[in-house]
């Protein structure tokens, strides 16, 4: 940016002169961005994601509770077949 005097009036009084047109139209046209407006929740978007971790969830605990149930089975089998005792062994 260079400055230019006016050659009436005070000879101290200086503007401003901009080297190219597109350096001012950029500084004029700054104040025009768009920028993000925050926005409240989305109701429907909410209810997806809770909807989506619920069965996720609800998934992996009904597949720990399948495990649970075949270890019992296993251990039930095992003892009625003979093969385990819940009784200690005397020395």
């Amino acid at each position: 940016m260079g400055y230019c005097s006016f050659t009436h009036g005070s000879p101290n009084r200086f503007i401003p002169v901009y080297q190219s047109a597109i350096s001012m139209k950029e500084q004029m046209a700054a104040h025009k961005i768009a920028h993000a407006t925050l926005k409240g929740p989305s109701v429907v978007k909410e209810i997806c994601i809770g909807l989506t971790l619920g069965l996720f969830a609800g998934g992996l605990w009904k597949m720990h509770h399948w495990n649970e149930q075949r270890k019992t089975r296993a251990f039930y089998d095992m003892l009625e077949k003979g093969e385990i005792s819940v009784v200690v062994a005397e020395e």
